[in-house]
């Protein structure tokens, strides 16, 4: 017998009922983004795999155990992309992107992660991200969070929290490492397998732990605000101060550190209490020395990446479904010289800018099963093309959503003017 083929695990089918949701999420996040500015670029879905051991950080969890590496036939390590700054960034410096002026980019697609399959976290996944090069300075930054906040009100969202921190300048994190290093080891015992093998080469690490039972000691170690430098603390001063003033609200979380060995300075995530233990939708910060570290200009930047499949999540969660109604219209035909034309208008419907969707039935089942599939499938319109219409250059034009069925015979030339109408009618 032969097995039955699936979809690997934690990689899920976008059925088309669910696709409508997704598309019109993704058409607001994209209209917004385009209102500030943001233009799109599209990046492979393989790179180097060093490309994320230099940039992500070789001492995290994605680097040593989520990555989907492999070799190819040259005897090359890459690997599927598990977030799509680093190939960003790659791309602007290869391509000669950063000269100075402020570039704006956002990106959107499939990423990989070999994690434990749970409810908004899979190994394959999707986002949409932007990332800014080309300003240090903290206006960017209330600028960028500000967009994200105008994400869940262009989407009719409420209830997510934004949390805010700044990771400081590199010398003061390496001030900080060590006394963070100190206060850790004296508690060494307390630590699990994970805190431990981060110990020594990544301590900031631990402050992001999920375990449970390291709680209390994390809420007791140093604070990184209290280690910041001057710099940092005035950006990050100014930073709460913008956002104040454009009424984003916001709570400061010492802990706050990411996953990721790039940040700097500004670090924020927008998160959920409605989508249990995976409630972070939306996340980022800054990297102000990550595309010098890969070869290019000292570049300042900042950016941010949203989980779809958490943002669906909590849209439903939350009852507001994204997606665009349809205007759908339904060919009836007779058979033979009536289905040809038929098939011919069709044609000359879809071609206006502003078409609605036309379908035609190709069964050979007579008016009412096909008016039934009609409703059916959602229309809203059903266009009927019998031997009578045929021979009169008409159609019959039948309103199926109405309270009470209107139809009317009319010259096709005029069948956009009666469904204008007859809709007109159809409202109190």
């Amino acid at each position: 017998m032969v097995a039955k083929l699936q979809a690997v695990r934690g990689m899920n089918d976008l059925l088309p009922a669910d696709s409508p949701r997704w598309r019109g999420a993704e058409q607001r996040l994209q209209a917004v983004l385009a209102r500030y500015g943001y233009e799109e670029i599209r990046l492979p879905l393989v790179e180097p795999t060093e490309l994320f051991a230099r940039t992500i950080g070789e001492v995290t969890d994605i680097v040593e155990k989520e990555m989907y590496t492999f070799q190819d036939r040259n005897g090359d390590s890459l690997t599927l992309r598990p977030e799509g700054t680093a190939g960003v960034v790659r791309a602007g410096i290869e391509h000669g992107l950063f000269q100075g002026q402020l570039l704006r980019l956002w990106y959107q697609g499939p990423m990989f992660r070999h994690e434990r399959p749970q409810r908004g976290r899979y190994r394959q996944f999707h986002q949409i991200g932007a990332e800014c090069f080309g300003s240090a300075e903290p206006e960017l930054d209330a600028e960028l969070i500000a967009m994200t906040a105008q994400f869940w009100r262009e989407l009719g969202l409420s209830g997510l929290r934004l949390e805010l921190n700044s990771l400081g300048s590199r010398e003061a994190r390496a001030a900080y490492r060590e006394r963070l290093q100190a206060y850790f080891r004296d508690h060494q015992a307390a630590l699990d397998a994970d805190s431990l093998r981060r110990l020594d080469s990544n301590p900031l690490r631990i402050l992001d732990s999920k375990n449970p039972d390291l709680a209390a000691l994390i809420a007791a170690a140093p604070s990184l605000p209290e280690h910041l430098d001057a710099d940092s603390r005035a950006h990050f001063e100014r930073l709460c101060a913008l956002l104040d003033a454009l009424g984003v609200a916001y709570t400061v979380n010492p802990r706050l550190v990411r996953g990721l060995d790039y940040y700097g300075r500004t670090v924020f995530e927008w998160v959920t209490d409605a989508l249990g233990a995976q409630g972070t939708v939306c996340a980022g910060g800054r990297y102000d020395t990550l595309v010098e570290q890969l070869g290019g200009r000292p570049t300042p930047a900042i950016g941010f990446a949203l989980g779809l499949e958490r943002l669906l999540d909590l849209l439903a969660a939350s009852g507001i479904d994204p997606a665009t109604p349809r205007e759908i219209w339904y060919l009836v035909s007779a058979p033979g010289a009536c289905r040809a034309q038929a098939m011919l208008l069709a044609q000359q419907l879809r071609a206006a800018a502003d078409a609605p969707t036309v379908l035609l039935d190709h069964s050979a089942g007579n008016f009412g099963k096909q008016v039934q599939r009609a409703d059916k499938a959602g229309a809203r319109v059903a266009l009927i093309l019998g031997e009578d219409e045929l021979a009169g250059g008409t159609i019959t034009v039948r309103m199926l959503r109405a309270a009470v069925t209107t139809q009317e015979t009319v010259p096709r030339d005029t069948i956009h003017a009666t469904v204008t109408r007859l809709a007109a009618q159809e409202r109190p």
